[in-house]
């Protein structure tokens, strides 16, 4: 049997991806879903490709049945006792030659000479399938039964002749027939009119599982690879990595471009290809290492050896299909390519990757790749070709594929510090795009290896500073180290110096991490020393996103432009995305930051981009007011992080989560998230994550109504009277700064920083942000004056786009009005703000709202009430785990499932119950028992 075993492992304890192939099976033969309740008499043949996993998919149901009280027969094909005349039937019935009694003495003889265990002429087919089909029923009277035929391709002749009689009379029986048959194979079984059930390969979430059951040694970087060679398939899901050095399964950039072959994956088609003529076997051989399926290229590079026609052989042993109007061939089945390639000796191998990049010129990245591949000796020319080619893949988003690219280029470069620089290059696409921390770190190990009497190159500085903090180092000691090694670099500060720009980017986020206004000032100095000229998202970054309160509206002319021609680099999307945040223009970007998010849940972007894209989504969503999807957002970005090491970048999803949990009103979950940030940043030196926290405390201060401790909170962020350089957060904590200042009798310093804000430059980088300007000047105006000013703030265009920021101002202004007795006009706008609390789940703000408009004279209108809250059978056994305080990984060992499926059925548990954090779970499921025992009880 070719097909993936249980035993094939001992961590695959049980199936993966099939459950809804075993349903199917089980209410075919038993409608009350345990076969022991009596198996329904019909016939179901399973099908798929060699390795799809028949052969498990037939254990699991035969173990099933035995364990429902169903007698299981069973037999498999076995080629060398193909020629034996009913050596399956010999198989099948063992179990059952005592039983042969209860015939009449025809049957029963027929029966034994058939099966080998009696004397006398070959009895006659019929008789014998008839004798069987009496014999099966006799014993099915007493207990039901399911034969298991496993491999009907290689049964003989005889027997399938008998299970084919038998097959079709099992109406009104308690007797179930299950055979596997593999795909495109030919067989004497005739399966006609018999209901088939294809197993698919499986899809991604599945064969990730299944590998990380099978190989948890494997890096999840190679596992990516061998799911993305394997197609789906078990068999080859299972095998690939065992035929891999300890190297390969520990680093991507040591696996070759075409996986190689364990002996039991090149048994399942080697004979198939070692039959074919040799120049079909050439033409397979292209077309598997150029990987495109270009017949027009595949026939280009055999040209004088082999023609299309040579395919015909290949094509009739269903190893492979053509198209021939868009002349493109495809293999099969996953693993025939490579079985061609693993067939092929290093030197086929090595001309025929020479023919492909001959006729490549036009496509310099493939005709790289191939180079590569066909060179065993060091060539500056090949391994700069390969560099080149690297930086196009990381344009386009391929950040592995550039890392692979460059580690090559290093093997065949002739210099140790040509080596050294382009593995450290590598290294920091791997930390800073790709996402595969471990391999990065390894990467830059080697290239210190290659050179270490040499100077270390930029690439390597900015490598070990994004793995010093995502490790145990701190913000201090990478900044230093950047810093240094920009200082003093030979590259003449010439703009077009891809390394020094990289360096700059690294260190821009290092000095906004670092929340030390002092920090800026070496990078600033160092973008204006750029010639000719600083590249154009570089400036505007250290404009918007360093200071925009500031110097922020000079540059938004130029983010307009690189926002209209974002396109579609992965690391180009992020950056126009950092330099939008804090001048509200996300919007203007959410299309291509849900693309990148879709991509990354995909497998197809950087794992580092699809966690920046995560990053900026929530901000959007919480602004825009969409709270439930910003929560969800935030437990898929601390499962990736934590998944993939990024553990520097968990900070801002918990910040997410306490902003969200302030606002909802749940003022301990908030508490206890924005600690855990400070308890992370502090010894870090991360201030600028500690100032995130602060926005959250003062948010959840004021939502309890505790406005002293919210002044302190806000103070802390940035001083009354002054918009705190390099802070831009502090424009986010403005309003709660200067309300808190009223409502504790500090009118002054609410004055005084309404006129800072006023004087900033804050109003000119967003509708939104200028509202927030208005709101505090006409909170730190008494009466009517005060009044005029927040009318001119909600006359703003587009309010409902930041419905809590207009609402908390609509509150304001409904108080003044009260107060001055415009009760109408008080109503009014209280009425609005309650409705939009109520909306949003902003649970103190509405009851605040409330309390003012009941003040005015009007009671206020009742919450819309929730629909039921409903949770699967699954979700509800994941909550109840998490509440205990399990962790993910501890959860998925019970559940029989991965850690990362874990934290996406939780991150759809949240929302459901109105939650924002695990804190919440234990609560938030009592009071889902109570409602169901009210309605119950109702």
């Amino acid at each position: 049997m070719d097909d993936l075993e249980p035993g094939a492992c001992p961590a695959l304890i049980r199936l993966v991806g099939r459950g809804d192939d075993l349903a199917f099976i089980r209410a075919f033969f038993g409608d009350a879903g345990a076969l022991g309740a009596g198996v329904r008499g019909a016939a179901l043949v399973v099908t798929g490709e060699a390795g799809v996993g028949k052969s498990a998919v037939l254990d699991a149901v035969a173990g099933g049945a035995v364990r429902d009280g169903v007698r299981v027969l069973r037999a498999a094909g076995v080629q060398f006792e193909a020629d034996i005349a009913y050596a399956g039937l010999n198989q099948l019935l063992v179990p059952l030659f005592d039983d042969f009694e209860a015939l009449d003495a025809v049957h029963r003889d027929a029966l034994r000479v058939a099966v080998g265990i009696g004397g006398g002429p070959a009895p006659d087919r019929l008789l014998t399938s008839t004798a069987v089909l009496l014999l099966l029923r006799l014993i099915a009277e007493r207990t039901p039964l399911l034969l298991v035929v496993d491999d009907l391709p290689w049964l003989d002749r005889a027997t399938t002749a008998v299970l084919g009689f038998v097959a079709r009379r099992l109406v009104g029986s308690r007797i179930g027939f299950l055979a596997a048959s593999r795909e495109g194979t030919d067989s004497f079984f005739e399966s006609g009119g018999l209901t088939e059930r294809r197993l698919a390969p499986l899809d991604d979430a599945a064969a990730a599982e299944l590998l990380g059951l099978a190989h948890p040694e494997v890096s999840r970087a190679v596992r990516r690879r061998v799911a993305a060679a394997a197609g789906g398939n078990p068999l080859a899901l299972v095998e690939l990595p065992t035929a891999l050095t300890a190297a390969q399964r520990a680093t991507l950039t040591a696996v070759p471009a075409v996986l190689p072959l364990s002996e039991r994956l090149r048994a399942v088609f080697a004979a198939r290809v070692a039959a074919l003529p040799d120049a079909c076997r050439e033409l397979l051989l292209l077309a598997a290492l150029d990987g495109t399926g270009e017949l027009a290229v595949v026939e280009a590079a055999a040209a004088g050896r082999a023609a299309v026609d040579d395919l015909a052989p290949a094509e009739h042993d269903r190893l492979v299909t053509i198209s021939a109007d868009t002349r493109h061939l495809a293999f099969r089945h996953p693993l025939a390519g490579a079985t061609v390639v693993d067939s092929a000796t290093a030197s086929q191998r090595r001309r025929a990757h020479l023919a492909l990049a001959d006729v490549l010129d036009g496509h310099p990245e493939r005709r790289a790749r191939h180079l590569g591949e066909a060179t065993v000796t060091p060539d500056e020319t090949v391994a700069a070709l390969l560099q080149e080619a690297a930086r196009h893949r990381l344009r386009r988003g391929d950040a592995l594929g550039a890392v692979t690219a460059l580690t090559r280029a290093a093997g065949l470069s002739p210099r140790a510090a040509d080596a050294s620089r382009r593995l450290a290059e590598a290294a920091y696409a791997g930390a800073e795009a790709g996402g595969e921390l471990a391999d990065a770190s390894r990467l830059l190990a080697g290239a210190r290896l290659a050179d270490p009497a040499g100077r270390e190159s930029l690439h390597a500085a900015s490598a070990s500073a994004f793995l010093l903090i995502n490790g145990d180092g701190d913000i201090d000691t990478a900044y230093q180290l950047l810093v240094g090694a920009i200082e003093a670099g030979d590259h003449g500060w010439e703009a077009a110096d891809g390394a020094l720009v990289e360096a700059l980017y690294t260190l821009a986020l290092l000095c906004w991490y670092g929340g030390d206004p002092a920090r800026w000032e070496p990078l600033l100095a160092f973008v204006d020393r750029l010639t000719p000229e600083p590249p154009e998202l570089l400036w505007v970054m250290t404009r918007t996103f360093a200071d925009p309160a500031h110097v922020g509206p000079a540059a938004l002319p130029r983010l307009e432009k690189l926002i209209a021609a974002i396109g579609d680099d992965a690391s180009q999307v992020t950056r126009v995305a950092t330099a939008a945040v804090f001048v509200d223009r996300l919007g203007d970007v959410r299309w291509s930051m849900r693309r990148l998010v879709e991509q990354g849940r995909a497998g197809t972007a950087p794992v580092r981009r699809h966690i920046g894209a995560l990053v900026h989504l929530c901000l959007d969503y919480q602004h825009l007011g969409r709270w439930d999807d910003a929560a969800q957002l935030a437990v898929e970005g601390l499962a990736l992080c934590e998944e993939h090491g990024y553990r520097f970048f968990t900070w801002f999803f918990r910040y997410a989560q306490a902003a969200l949990a302030a606002a909802r009103g749940d003022a301990e979950a908030s508490a206890e998230l924005a600690e855990s940030i400070v308890r992370w940043a502090a010894p870090r030196g991360a201030h600028g994550a500690r100032q995130f926290a602060l926005h959250a405390r003062a948010l959840a201060a004021i939502g309890s109504g505790d406005f002293e401790t919210a002044y302190q909170h806000a103070c802390a962020l940035t001083p009354p009277g002054t918009v705190a350089p390099f802070t831009p957060i502090a424009m986010w904590g403005a309003l709660d700064l200067v309300e808190s200042a009223v409502r504790t009798g500090r009118d002054a310093e609410a004055a005084a920083h309404a006129a800072a804000m006023r004087a900033s430059a804050m109003a000119d980088l967003s509708p939104r942000l200028e509202l927030l300007v208005r709101a505090c000047e006409a909170l730190a105006t008494p009466g009517e004056a005060g009044v005029a000013l927040f009318e001119r703030a909600l006359s703003l265009p587009g309010p409902e786009r930041w419905p809590f920021d207009v609402a908390r101002v609509r509150l304001f202004h409904g108080e003044r009005l009260r107060r001055l007795r415009a009760t109408t006009e008080a109503r009014e706008q209280l009425t609005l703000a309650l409705e939009a609390f109520q909306r949003l789940g902003a649970g103190p703000w509405a009851t605040r709202a409330a309390a003012e408009l009941r003040a005015s004279g009007q009671s206020a209108p009742s919450a819309a009430r929730p629909g039921p809250v409903t949770l699967t059978a699954q979700e509800r056994q994941i909550a109840a785990l998490a509440a205990t305080g399990l962790t993910n990984k501890q959860i998925a060992e019970r559940l029989f499932l991965s850690h990362r499926t874990i934290g996406t059925h939780l991150y759809q548990i949240y929302p459901k119950l109105g939650i924002t954090s695990r804190a919440a779970l234990r609560d938030a499921l009592s009071d889902l028992d109570a409602r169901a025992g009210t309605g119950a009880a109702g």
